[in-house]
């Protein structure tokens, strides 16, 4: 759903949307564990200080050395002692319709639940998760009143608050080797595309004792690989700005075909230490941004537009908004987006699936389309219609019309068959045509070209019926009949060549849009009541015509379809022509 008419079609650079729909955006910038991607997260490994690793299974079953623990069966006390951290650090809670929390809360307190954990302390007070501090705490009482802090967050920032990690029910130091350990195991969780959040505990909330890590999975939704590999196609470049580590950032977008090992990749930091003229010149090639904060996204956003490229950018948290503000396209989350997130962007997207860009980007090139081939429509019947009466006018010929057919005629050319041209179906190879350029304009020289020939063929053809009707140098009622009806044919015809600017009507199909039939339909049957209905021949001074006569006139304005369709032919042979040869290995 979009809170704005969808109505251009421009070059994509980055993702970010807006009016890019229409075509022009050259990026977009997305989250990956975001509103895009997002399926239901599931904790698949579990990691203690001490070296216990548990894996789970689909069905929370616990998997140690090869080995299924029931719930009876006795667990190492470290893993009891983690999950019991991912309990009381956590904000989500079961309801009667399910489980209330973040996607993340709920995967760690399933998991817990499997195993029998529950919260017994008493929660005192919370400093939340931020993008700045990537950490949450949380501290409780026991019932002695004795306070525990539990600290949750992103490997690096918990471990840089830890002076103890737990050791078989002890805490031991914390060393540099110790510590780069950790983080090597971290980095390898990664790499296979999970997200990992660190635990630990304290009971001053200064210092804390690290107790182990969780690897979480966050599989992209079905259908978004393809969806990211359409958009390529058509010239849309992806960027993906997380807060994640580096080694999950890029695994699961080397997965969706964001990344490939040649992309460069950047840190928060290392935006920060940047200098706007240093960051313009590398963010082209930078497809992931990892440890990022909202403030980044900005920047990031500001540094694209810098070197020319319109850019959407997604986003549902309140934070997103100066940078949903700052895109050419703000795209918020119908579902799960704030209010202030919705109120930024330029288009909502109701049901938070990416596949839905696809279909705005489609939508909005066809609305450009449609407008562009209503506007061939309209100028070359215009100028027709100028220029027949004009040339008459300087070769010193009768009027070949009265002013009750122009009337009609100009009826034809606004009304019903030149609206039906703005509701054709879009074209679903729309998508894979490169973006266009924001500062191009519909009335391009192939359009005007176009324009040119068509409205040729018409006066050609209906100065030729007018000439050949005169022929004992008289105007009669036949006559101007004759050239009335040639120009009405002539404007039908020639709005069925403008239904598609490169697609014969074979491709485009007689039958797919029905409001065109019915309004050329209506129109055919209004001029032959003309003709035909006494009452209306009196009003625009006409006569019936032989059945010979309609005949004639099809085959004759059926001549600037059939150049329609011989011009898109040429067209699409020369554009095969043109596209490069790809090497088969």
């Amino acid at each position: 759903m979009s809170k704005n008419p969808v109505v251009s079609d421009n070059d994509i650079g980055v993702i970010i949307f807006v009016h890019c729909f229409a075509g022009c955006v050259n990026v977009i910038c997305c989250d990956k564990t975001g509103t895009l991607t997002k399926n239901k997260m599931t904790v698949v490994e579990l990691r203690t200080s001490d070296g216990v690793t548990a894996a789970i299974n689909p069905h929370y079953q616990y998997v140690m050395n090869g080995q299924t623990l029931s719930k009876d069966e006795p667990y190492p006390a470290s893993l009891q002692r983690l999950l019991e951290v991912a309990v009381h650090n956590n904000n989500a809670q079961y309801i009667e319709s399910g489980m209330d929390g973040t996607a993340t809360e709920c995967a760690l307190l399933t998991c817990a639940n499997s195993l029998g954990v529950h919260p017994e302390l008493t929660r005192l007070q919370e400093w939340p998760f931020s993008s700045e501090t990537k950490t949450m705490v949380v501290k409780c009482a026991d019932h002695n009143g004795k306070l525990i802090y539990f600290l949750k967050g992103a490997m690096e920032r918990v471990l840089s608050k830890c002076n103890h990690y737990h050791y078989h029910g002890s805490g031991v130091t914390l060393d540099s080797a110790t510590y780069a350990y950790f983080l090597t195991q971290s980095e390898e969780l990664g790499r296979r595309g999970l997200r990992v959040l660190a635990l630990a505990f304290g009971t001053d909330g200064q210092h804390y004792t690290y107790i182990g890590m969780t690897a979480i999975t966050d599989p992209p939704r079905v259908g978004v690989a393809e969806a990211i590999g359409c958009l390529k196609q058509c010239g849309v470049r992806l960027k993906m700005i997380t807060g994640d580590a580096k080694e999950t950032a890029t695994a699961i977008a080397q997965q969706l075909g964001i990344y490939s090992p040649s992309d460069l990749v950047l840190s928060g930091y290392d935006i920060e230490s940047m200098d706007s003229g240093q960051l313009r010149d590398i963010i082209d090639r930078v497809s992931v941004f990892y440890r990022t904060s909202p403030k980044h996204k900005t920047t990031i956003v500001n540094a694209l537009k810098d070197i020319g490229l319109i850019t959407g950018m997604t986003g549902d948290g309140v934070n997103d908004a100066i940078a949903l503000k700052a895109a050419n396209i703000g795209i918020a989350m119908g579902a799960t987006g704030t209010d202030v997130s919705k109120e930024a962007a330029d288009v909502i997207l109701v049901d938070d699936q990416f596949t839905s860009l696809i279909a705005a980007i489609e939508e909005g090139r066809g609305i450009f389309h449609n407008i562009r081939n209503f506007v061939s429509f309209q100028l070359s019947t215009s100028i027709a219609a100028l220029t027949l009466i004009a040339m008459s006018t300087l070769f010193g010929l009768p009027n070949p019309l009265n002013a009750m057919q122009i009337l009609w005629i100009n009826i034809l050319m606004d009304g019903p068959p030149a609206q039906s041209l703005g509701v054709e179906p879009v074209d679903h190879d729309v998508i894979k045509q490169p973006p266009r350029k924001v500062k191009d304009h519909i009335i391009t020289p192939k359009v005007i070209m176009n324009v040119i020939i068509s409205a040729a063929i018409i006066v050609a053809g209906t100065l030729f019926i007018f000439w050949w009707e005169m022929s004992d140098n008289q105007i009669t009622p036949r006559d101007t009949t004759m050239t009335f009806t040639c120009f009405v044919f002539f404007d039908m015809f020639n709005a069925l060549g403008c239904r598609s600017a490169t697609k014969s009507i074979i491709d485009v199909g007689f039958f797919t849009n029905r409001v065109f039939l019915l309004a050329v339909g209506g129109s055919i049957l209004g001029q032959m009541l003309v003709i035909y209905f006494p009452p209306l021949q009196a009003v625009f001074q006409t006569e019936a015509l032989f059945v010979s006569d309609i005949v004639l006139l099809l085959s004759l304005t059926s001549s600037v379809f059939v150049a329609s369709e011989i011009r898109k032919f040429l067209s699409r042979k020369n554009a095969n022509a043109l596209m490069p040869c790809s090497d088969v290995v």
